[in-house]
């Protein structure tokens, strides 16, 4: 696949590598349909460079540092690179847990994150388990103020909540989009309940249907082990891949009625709405290039 022409993916902020994988030696990955060039100079600043047809390099490409990871624009982004309150609380941990490829659209990706329903199904007695597979009614929304999508009030049995607390409870959760190719999730916090734990999935869309994604988590337990946490979540993540590249279509339909949703879908519903309000073509059923 070439570089795609779709103005809206293009004019997006994208993780394309944890600042920690970059050094001198130049890296090759690829960005909607075009292979890039990451590297760091002597002097510790980065550059990132399109790879031509020629095997050439193209003119410097915005790189900023945020969240751990180096983001990139193949377009004119509009918007900055997604803000995360959390990560400013100097008591937080920050956790990236490592990227994960799939071949899938990288808005299927997002959407399966959003699903409380398969909890029970897929990650069980983890964050579901039966008989509790009914997901309680929740509010989504687009909120147009700041063009995100929102799905608050949800909760959902879960056996185990955390690495370092294995008793059952509901969850409080509140998801939130912000981009169309990132994701959050704020958690109650068991150990500070009037906190939330963030967790966030930024997803490389490499081409429309191939992609990779990496959980960046800034969470307020002190008791596990940076390397329990990244096992906790890395395990979910490839419960979920498994789900993911068995979608079929992989691109994700956003014509009317492609799809049958159910009440627990609402907030894919909204997602979905929300992306084909923007004209977003690129990992969708729609016509692309």
């Amino acid at each position: 696949m070439t570089k795609t022409t779709d103005k809206v993916a293009l004019d997006q902020w994208y993780a394309v590598a944890t600042v920690n994988e970059v050094s001198v030696q130049p890296v090759v990955t690829r960005l909607l349909g075009q292979n890039i060039e990451l590297a760091r100079h002597a002097d510790g600043a980065f550059i990132v460079r399109e790879v031509l047809d020629d095997g050439g390099r193209g003119p410097v490409l915005p790189v900023r540092e945020k969240h751990g990871c180096l983001w990139t624009t193949l377009g004119e982004p509009q918007h900055g690179i997604v803000e995360i309150e959390e990560a400013n609380e100097p008591d937080r941990r920050f956790v990236p847990c490592g990227w994960i490829k799939m071949r899938a659209s990288g808005l299927r990706v997002v959407e399966n994150f959003l699903d409380m329903a398969h909890f029970p199904f897929v990650h069980t007695d983890i964050l579901g388990s039966e008989p509790h597979t009914e997901v309680p009614q929740y509010r989504s929304e687009i909120r147009r103020d700041v063009d995100e999508v929102w799905a608050t009030n949800c909760s959902f049995f879960q056996p185990q909540m955390t690495t370092s607390r294995s008793d059952g409870e509901f969850a409080r959760l509140t998801y939130r989009v912000p981009a169309p190719f990132v994701v959050m999730l704020y958690r109650a916090c068991p150990s500070a309940p009037d906190r939330l734990d963030a967790i966030a999935l930024l997803i490389q869309p490499i081409e429309e249907d191939l992609c990779r994604a990496i959980p960046v988590m800034y969470l307020l337990d002190d008791k596990a082990s940076l390397t329990e946490l990244r096992r906790f979540e890395q395990v979910i993540f490839l419960q979920d891949r498994i789900i993911v590249e068995n979608q079929r279509p992989l691109l994700m339909p956003l014509e009317p009625r492609a799809e049958t949703p159910t009440r627990a879908d609402s907030s894919s519903v909204a997602y979905r709405r929300w992306l084909k309000e923007k004209g977003l073509r690129f990992g969708t059923t729609m016509a692309t290039r």
